[in-house]
């Protein structure tokens, strides 16, 4: 008996442990006025405000310019002499929150069963307990875009923002997009993969099959919704396309190589998409198709090797700056969850290879913002936008001197602490080192 209520209280003991790590919480809607004075304002749209000042009101930001006048009554004034206020950054192509410990099965829910899935909707399974939401916020990010993965066709993303006690309440903008990833258009270069697949196999070939398969199915889908084909009942996978057919949606197609894009192009003319490259590794390489055709680019990992043997080594860092000369819009996207929270520092790699700062700051807010469709809500600091706003000691690009203190979404102050804090500070305990 002795033993079971040592067990008990051991137990006890640890959870009561765990319960005082666990003390991050959403924050409460914003009341009355708060006013951060004496910063250096970095719009998100290439505007930068010397000893500036922004207020917000009701989660809405209602004044930002350098000489803005504060109201002496009923308002919280914060001196943040000396440090930077920029937009809340913008994680695109993230499986945040649909996964916790990639080798725990049970903690990943991002992928279902099947080429064909467009029906389902990614942010049904966001966890907002996630604790890799936290250490994104440490580093800006309050913004991400929520995707789906596995087989091609693999359902709808949505935005959210990250301060939120469940998916309802961070739901930032639901099914914004139906996501394809494109089969690779390259011959494997694994010398086994043809015995594998069997003899005469051809891996280009049965790419583009199951490319004209997403055709087929996509064709099949317009002569459902326009009626010229008869309708049997209700049919969900053809209903989820919907917004495709009326460009309320945009189509997300996650591709790198030259060909690849061109087919997607040719999806856009045919069916009239409104199409998104995900990836874009060679997007440099057709600009002035890209520009034709009005098709952003999101920017996959530009910390990575290029595709091509031949290509410069640190091509992926001057992608970006090839883009905004040729005027194409582009974002950059860091892909995964927890690797989203270096997105600041691969928008600073691309500002020391060919952009501004401002530039590569736009890239990660308000270019972000338009890919995603929100940028009517945020991705700058303008009057009558959400109040999603960073304040740092340096500046947000640079790894070495960026120290996030405070990060408001809605106008709400988050809390800023995380797993990596709460360890650090265990550990320096343990150790003495105070």
């Amino acid at each position: 008996m002795k033993k079971v209520f040592l067990s008990i209280f051991g137990l006890t003991a640890c959870l009561a442990t765990l319960r005082a790590q666990e003390t991050v919480y959403p924050a409460k809607a914003q009341q009355g006025l708060v006013f951060l004075k004496n910063a250096t304002i970095h719009t998100g749209a290439g505007q930068v405000i010397e000893r500036g000042t922004i207020g917000f009101s009701n989660g809405k930001i209602i004044a930002v310019g350098a000489n803005v006048p504060i109201p002496a009554d009923d308002v919280r004034v914060f001196d943040v002499q000396g440090q930077h206020i920029y937009p809340g950054l913008i994680a695109s192509d993230s499986n945040l929150g649909l996964t916790e410990v990639e080798s725990v099965r049970a903690t990943n829910d991002y992928a279902e069963v099947g080429d064909i899935n467009p029906s389902v909707r990614s942010i049904i399974s966001y966890n907002t307990d996630s604790k890799i939401i936290n250490t994104l916020r440490t580093n800006g990010i309050l913004i991400a875009q929520v995707v789906p993965e596995g087989g091609l066709i693999t359902g709808s993303s949505s935005v959210v923002q990250l301060d939120a006690w469940n998916w309802e309440d961070a739901a930032y903008k639901t099914d914004n997009g139906i996501h394809f990833y494109m089969p690779r258009l390259m011959p494997r270069s694994n010398p086994f993969g043809a015995e594998a697949r069997g003899p005469g196999s051809d891996a280009v070939k049965e790419a583009m099959e199951r490319i004209e398969s997403v055709k087929g199915f996509f064709r099949e889908a317009k002569a459902y919704l326009d009626g010229s084909s008869k309708k049997n009942g209700t049919n969900l996978k053809y209903e989820s396309v919907k917004g495709l057919f009326n460009r309320s949606q945009k189509l997300f197609v996650h591709c790198d190589l030259m060909k690849e894009m061109i087919v997607a192009a040719d999806m856009g003319q045919e069916f009239g998409f409104d199409i998104v490259i995900v990836g874009g590794t060679d997007s440099w390489m057709i600009t002035s198709l890209l520009k034709k055709n009005s098709i952003p680019v999101i920017l996959s990992q530009p910390h990575s090797l290029p595709v091509m043997q031949d290509d410069d080594v640190d091509q992926p860092y001057k992608t970006p700056a090839i883009l905004q000369k040729a005027g194409i819009l582009f974002s950059i996207s860091n892909e995964g969850f927890w690797q989203q929270r270096n997105l600041p520092f691969n928008a600073g790699t691309a500002g020391a290879y060919g952009l501004t700062k401002e530039e590569a700051l736009s890239a990660i807010t308000l270019n972000a913002a338009k890919i995603l469709g929100i940028a009517e809500k945020t991705g700058s600091l303008e009057v009558g936008k959400d109040a999603n706003i960073v304040v740092s000691t340096g500046d947000i690009l640079d790894m070495k001197s960026s120290v996030i203190t405070k990060a408001y979404i809605q106008g709400r102050e988050v809390d800023l602490t995380d797993k990596h804090k709460q360890l650090y500070e265990r550990y320096k305990h343990k150790y003495n080192l105070q």
